[in-house]
């Protein structure tokens, strides 16, 4: 097994753990993509570009989280 697909489906069972509307959040985005893939290129939403934007700016400074702070913002309830 390929090391991506190994994560593709550490991350499936990480989604199956959420809420049902993070799940069904995280579906729709999948669905997005595979729908895209016929195109070749992803579109970005509009309105996720200013985080996007930001958090490429945070990797430049050397800012990342921790698994354990990742670990607790996966844990939240969905907004």
């Amino acid at each position: 097994m390929s090391s991506m697909i190994k994560v593709l489906e550490e991350a499936i069972e990480k989604v199956k753990k959420l809420p049902e509307d993070r799940q069904a959040y995280a579906a729709e985005i999948l669905e997005e993509i595979v729908a895209d893939t016929d195109a070749g290129v992803f579109e970005i939403p509009d309105d996720h570009m200013p985080g996007i934007l930001e958090g490429l700016e945070q990797v430049r400074r050397g800012e990342f989280a921790t698994d354990e702070e990742v670990d607790e913002i996966l844990r939240k309830p969905w907004r």
